[in-house]
């Protein structure tokens, strides 16, 4: 019985509902609930969005309300002052009333015909034409009738001329005096009003001067052109930063365009030529104004170290200086005043671009996105990345991106009243450009480095000889050719083509001197610095000739003591190895700087220059001949002299300037001969003539290239005329014939090394830079 019991109490297997059932149950009810909740959540946002919406437009509702509710209270204000004003006029009225009957009662006494006074009670209205006319005048008052009112006024000073004199005193000239001051409060109510026209203005304003406020109504013409160009400044100023480099044209406009007719209406009204006072009044207004232009220019610009805040500031110095010129004929010179307030804003942001270019040039982790990167003169310093490290070639590009990026943006009137304060700018960057370059170069110590260097951009040096090269091609091209024609279509000059007939085919722009004279002295310093880095250049290039790794120097006054020259007269080892090295030089200069034969040549010469002024200076060397306990051979001169004809006919050879090298080699000779002479040696009769040693030196170049063979055929080719003096004095060359005698001297040479030196003229060395109609 107890198990049938316990089978009641359990449920039956059909009872049993599947796992399956409850999960598919559960499952749909979740998704249900799922959709209902994002349906409410979707009725949510709808709900609150026209919440937001109703929010929203009710707010602006409330805003217009207070505004009017704002305007009504000033409206309400004015009510009530007017309301005042009719209370008094009120009072006046009923105390006059009362004065008048009280003089009628006193008359009514002793008159003699009672009834007749009974009948008129007011008989001094009637006859008193004073009294009369004041009540005419209140009644136009009170009505505000302001023209009738006035044109009354008028009529009564015409009628009775003692109201403009000082010495009436009657209560009737003071009575007058009262309604003139209300009617005159009547005449500013209407012109301070903000909605008045300019036509009821300048009617309100005319019918103050008629009441003799000449000075209120002029200060009221003003304060409303101030007034209104305020306004409308006000509405602009929101949209300057949509258009960061136009907004001061719009606002030189709007001011100047309102001087302008403040002026001419302030002219036309009060006759500023015959009351120069108002004139005056008219300049201090347009000062303020000019002032307030400035401060408005300053505020809204663009950060200062940007080119659109230098592209603002010389769009708005353009416009405001054309427009000041344009007011100077109805006496308006603003100018001045315009160029002081201006000018330190101006140099303010010059300073700042030109800060920002120093970061760009020589920070190259520092990016500039607003630098283009198609600009013709990419191309051009692109060729040298090929023999030099592109850190240095971006350097390059980027220096006249930014260069170029500042130029563009400046104005005529820019450029002729801040040129100069450009061009110094301008020379600063291209000095601190080629300090970049010098640390690049082998031999220069890291710590000198600039410092928009220090923790910024790893230099990698320049060390072979291409790689130097190559940095100099492009710091020269930037100095010959890229500036000058960014300059050209800044300052409008015209271009005069350079360089010979043979020479350089793309020829450089140059400046003319008479059309900048501000360039004038600012090419000079441009030349001065790239000569930096030219002469930084040559000295250590002559530097490692001279002196061994071990630092031993390789130009002793032991070869001219010591050694004994032989049979063939050659110049000592060191300077046919200096002869060498040019040449490869040379070699690798005619291809790195393809088609910048002035610059090679003005390296090969300052080369030459560089070893002679250093033997001149080297107090080491010469101490050695000066020295008596060390014995002095004629033979030590005769190669001394050598090796100076030699290195002069070197520099003959290459077609370049040797008149320089000439001259300190003549220095070095005559510093030997007084040596030798003061030890005992007679040079007139131990060395040969001066022809010998030029004939030996010319042989000694010939032997060095052409072999021994053909050195006598190659002599004859490679003649030139020798005075007989005992001076080293080569011939002179024509300015006419420089490029032809260039190319003779040069034939000879069979090889590409001096062949392109002797392309370019000769006038082109004389000064490295833009060509002066004056040098």
């Amino acid at each position: 019985m107890e198990s049938s019991e316990e089978e009641d109490d359990l449920p039956s297997i059909e009872s049993i509902i599947p796992q399956s059932k409850i999960d598919s149950v559960h499952q749909s009810l979740t998704e249900k609930g799922i959709r209902k909740l994002c349906c409410e959540l979707l009725d949510l946002k709808d709900a609150v969005e026209n919440m937001c919406g109703d929010m929203r437009t009710k707010y602006l509702a409330f805003l217009r309300i207070s505004e009017e509710a704002v305007e009504m209270e000033h409206e309400l204000v004015e009510l009530r002052k007017h309301i005042s004003s009719q209370g008094i006029l009120v009072q006046d009225l009923m105390s006059g009333l009362g004065r008048e009957m009280d003089e009628w009662k006193r008359s009514s006494d002793d008159a003699d015909e009672s009834e007749e006074v009974e009948e008129d009670p007011f008989p001094n209205e009637i006859t008193d034409p004073n009294s009369e006319f004041l009540e005419k005048i209140d009644i136009l008052l009170a009505e505000h009738k302001v023209d009738e009112a006035l044109e009354a006024v008028d009529t009564e000073e015409r009628n009775n001329p003692e109201l403009k004199g000082a010495a009436d005193t009657s209560s009737y000239k003071s009575a007058f005096i009262e309604r003139k001051a209300v009617l005159e409060d009547q005449l500013l109510r209407i012109a301070k009003q903000p909605s008045v026209s300019v036509t009821e203005l300048k009617h309100t304003l005319n019918g103050l001067i008629r009441l003799g406020k000449g000075p209120s109504a002029h200060q009221l013409l003003l304060k409303h052109y101030a007034t209104s160009l305020h306004r409308r400044i006000e509405a602009f100023l929101p949209s300057c930063s949509s258009c960061p480099t136009t907004f001061p044209a719009t606002l030189s406009k709007l001011v100047f365009s309102n001087i302008s007719l403040a002026a001419k209406e302030s002219a036309s009204m009060f006759g500023d030529d015959d009351n120069p006072a108002y004139s005056n009044k008219v300049v201090q207004w347009a000062e303020r104004e000019v002032e307030y232009l400035v401060r408005l220019v300053k505020e809204n610009a663009a950060p200062s170290e940007t080119v659109y805040a230098l592209r603002a500031a010389s769009v708005c110095l353009q416009d405001c200086l054309n427009y000041c010129k344009a007011l100077e004929p109805q006496g308006l010179i603003l100018s001045k005043l315009f160029l002081v307030l201006f000018r330190p804003y101006v140099e303010e942001v010059l300073e700042l671009n030109f800060r920002r270019a120093r970061k760009v040039v020589f920070d190259l982790n520092e990016a500039d996105e607003g630098l283009e990167s198609s600009s013709d003169f990419v191309a051009v310093l692109s060729e040298f990345a090929i023999a030099s490290d592109t850190t240095m070639t971006d350097c390059s590009i980027r220096f006249m991106q930014i260069v170029q990026d500042i130029l563009e943006q400046l104005t005529h009137l820019a450029v002729l009243h801040f040129g100069e304060s450009v061009l110094a700018r301008v020379l600063q960057l291209y000095d601190k450009y080629i300090d970049f370059l010098i640390k690049a170069l082998p031999g220069h110590a890291d710590e000198d480095g600039l410092p928009e260097l220090q923790d910024h951009t790893i230099l990698t040096r320049a060390e072979t000889d291409s790689e130097q090269l190559a940095l100099l091609g492009a710091a020269f091209t930037i100095l010959d050719e890229l500036l000058p024609k960014s300059l050209v279509k800044v300052w409008k000059l015209e271009v005069e083509n350079g360089g010979g007939d043979g020479g350089d085919s793309s020829s450089s722009p140059s400046l003319i001197s008479s059309s900048a004279p501000e360039l004038k002295e600012w090419k000079r310093h441009m030349v001065q610095a790239f000569d930096k880095l030219r002469n930084y250049f040559c000295l250590q290039f002559v530097l490692s000739f001279i002196y061994s790794r071990e630092g031993l120097t390789r130009l002793d006054a032991l070869i001219y003591l010591t050694e004994t020259p032989d049979d063939l007269h050659l110049p000592s080892l060191p300077f046919q190895a200096l002869f060498s090295k040019l040449q490869q030089l040379a070699i690798i200069a005619g291809d790195v700087l393809l088609g910048k034969e002035k610059l090679q040549k003005i390296l090969l010469a300052r080369l030459t220059e560089t070893v002679i002024i250093w033997l001149s200076n080297e107090q080491e060397f010469w101490s050695a001949f000066e020295d008596e306990s060390t014995p002095l051979q004629p033979s030590g001169l005769q190669q001394l002299i050598l090796d100076m004809n030699f290195t002069v006919e070197i520099a003959r050879f290459a077609g370049y300037p040797f008149k320089v090298v000439q001259n300190h080699a003549s220095v070095v000779i005559n510093r030997a001969i007084n040596i030798f002479s003061s030890r005992g040696i007679n040079p007139q009769s131990s060395l040969p003539k001066a022809e010998w040693f030029t004939e030996a030196a010319k042989s000694a170049i010939n032997r060095l290239l052409m072999g021994s063979d053909e050195a006598s055929e190659a002599e004859e080719e490679y003649e030139c005329e020798v005075e007989e003096d005992g001076h080293i004095v080569l011939p002179e060359i024509d300015d006419d014939d420089e490029h032809s005698e260039s190319l003779e001297t040069s034939s000879l040479s069979t090889m590409d090394s001096f062949e392109s030196f002797a392309s370019a003229s000769m006038a082109d060395l004389e000064s490295p830079s833009f060509t002066d109609s004056e040098s």
